[in-house]
């Protein structure tokens, strides 16, 4: 789905003037955001996940997405590249997987035995262990998806 198109089903519900008063902007600017911007016929105008796509193109920096992601109450996760995962045996992926997972077991368990409780410094750990974990079974999921272990 390109941006603008999920630019336009975001404003639908609440529609294009309620979007615009609440942001303080024009509603053709908010139109011209739900329409295509990439040619030159096209009447649209970059919208903000463009512009956020952008940042991060120039930058390289992930901190602006992951910031928008915990405003939606989730957490990025980065996809291991599959160049990288593709080489990999299905045993070796499915270990790697299982892994992680023991790892994450590790830290929870350890931060448990210290006190019964979790301090920030022990969430913090776990969050860590999860990322990886959820990295490590996404990049599987997706060789699965593109077929790198059929036969």
């Amino acid at each position: 789905m390109d941006s603008y198109e999920v630019m336009k089903k975001s404003v639908s519900d609440l529609g294009v003037k309620s979007v615009a008063s609440d942001l303080g902007l024009s509603t053709s600017l908010i139109y011209k955001w739900c329409q295509p911007s990439d040619s030159a016929d096209a009447s649209g105008a970059g919208n903000p996940l463009d512009r956020l796509a952008r940042v991060y193109e120039l930058t390289g920096d992930k901190g602006p997405i992951e910031w928008l992601c915990r405003q939606a109450d989730g957490y990025f996760v980065e996809n291991v590249p599959t160049s990288e995962t593709d080489a990999i045996p299905l045993l070796h992926m499915t270990r790697r997987v299982v892994r992680e997972f023991s790892d994450l077991l590790d830290v929870l368990t350890e931060s448990i035995d210290n006190d019964g409780k979790i301090d920030e410094d022990e969430a913090e750990k776990i969050r860590t262990e999860w990322e990886k974990l959820k990295s490590s079974a996404e990049s599987f999921v997706n060789s699965c998806e593109k077929g790198v272990y059929i036969d």
